[in-house]
């Protein structure tokens, strides 16, 4: 399918309860946080990320406690943005604050704290990232205002959403809001974004970080997110493929020349 058929038929779900959401997102939640921590963390692997998701608890988990946490930390994002998605609430600083403390809990090492920094709290310190990215701690509250402000009341015509989803995700890394998990917080604001105007979700996946990473980087140098929404395109398109096997009968994989 391609993007256009994918948003076509995510909106004949007609999803309007949460039940509705769930069952829509099957399998996919799981991808998506797989894929979106093991993007910064290569300790988390599927079979973790699932088991936690589907039982609540890691098994014979061996890894960091960072690890687990970031793993149950994706599962409690999903659980808390479920309502807000089906009540279709717009995206706020508020959202955003909890949106981080949800995900970062219990994540910030010794040096983080020690300087005053807390999940669910914009940075205290200023941070030399790549590229020019990064507001100084002082301006990130307005920077944050005015990101709300523009997501506010977009039309849904032509690729406006998509475009739209596409400058969340970018805007907000190039704000870089945080002192760590900016990542995290900006794929689950892209895809809050897509989810409450009806348009289907996507995985970013971590086989395709490089590509990914340099589209955030179009926008860093030129303001663009052209490059970033042909990205989302085929991201979309690769979650919500469908390639049905063809079954064949036992008869067709025998040997059966006479003797």
């Amino acid at each position: 399918m391609n993007y256009q058929e994918i948003v076509e038929k995510w909106r004949q779900k007609n999803i309007r309860t949460a039940e509705d959401l769930k069952q829509s997102l099957s399998g996919y939640k799981i991808i998506f946080a797989y894929n979106s921590g093991a993007i910064e963390n290569p300790e988390i692997t599927y079979h973790n990320t699932r088991e936690i998701f589907e039982n609540g608890r890691g098994g014979n988990f061996s890894g960091s406690l960072r690890t687990l946490y970031e793993i149950e930390n994706q599962r409690r994002c999903y659980d808390f943005l479920t309502g807000k998605i089906i009540a279709k609430e717009p995206v706020t600083e508020s959202l955003i604050l909890e949106i981080h403390r949800k995900l970062m809990s219990g994540t910030y090492d010794e040096d983080r704290w020690n300087k005053g920094e807390r999940p669910g709290m914009f940075k205290v310190n200023d941070y030399c990232v790549a590229d020019g990215q990064g507001a100084l701690p002082e301006e990130v509250p307005q920077e944050i205002a005015e990101l709300c402000d523009e997501l506010y009341d977009i039309p849904d015509r032509g690729n406006n959403i998509l475009n739209a989803a596409a400058y969340v995700h970018c805007k907000f890394e190039n704000i870089h809001p945080f002192a760590d998990g900016n990542g995290r917080v900006g794929r689950t604001l892209m895809n809050y974004f897509l989810l409450t105007h009806e348009y289907p979700p996507l995985v970013v996946y971590n086989d395709t970080k490089d590509r990914y990473y340099k589209a955030l980087g179009h926008y860093d140098k030129t303001g663009e997110v052209s490059e970033f929404v042909e990205y989302m395109k085929d991201s979309l398109e690769r979650t919500w493929e469908r390639s049905p096997v063809q079954q064949k009968r036992l008869d067709s994989m025998l040997k059966l020349d006479e003797l």
